[in-house]
């Protein structure tokens, strides 16, 4: 398991993106909306070194993204874990005594399956476990 990519709320993502590509000399390597029903976030991925940054603008006042802002503001919302295998390690987990936000998981049009643990196994931070099964590991 490694960090896969870091989730950073924010609320101008141009303003976002020029900070990630201009100060901290990142490339952005996409830019999309997702439409999904639950998730309406705009999504830009930034690479900084060998490190990846997911920056998160709300489409919707009811987006995650958008009650998470409301809740705690812009910044981190989520740090990011890759599996070898996602169904594998949330059965392993499971059996540990972690819970997870069931309604959260899904397959990404971009192909990573995710979810996320329940936050108060870690403190508050919210933690998604991710995988790749039609990419190589």
């Amino acid at each position: 398991m490694h960090i896969d990519h870091t989730g950073i709320a924010v609320r101008d993502l141009d303003e976002a993106i020029t900070f990630y590509t201009t100060v901290l000399q990142g490339k952005l390597v996409d830019r999309y909306t997702n439409t999904a029903i639950g998730v309406e976030t705009e999504i830009a991925v930034i690479h900084v070194g060998d490190d990846v940054i997911e920056l998160l603008l709300p489409t919707s006042p009811t987006s995650p993204i958008a009650r998470f802002m409301k809740a705690r503001g812009k910044g981190v919302h989520h740090v990011a874990y890759r599996v070898e295998d996602l169904d594998e390690s949330i059965e392993s987990l499971k059996r540990d005594g972690v819970t997870f936000l069931e309604d959260t998981l899904r397959t990404t049009a971009k192909g990573r399956r995710l979810i996320y643990m329940d936050p108060r196994h870690s403190g508050g931070v919210i933690v998604e476990l991710c995988d790749y099964p039609t990419i190589k590991q």
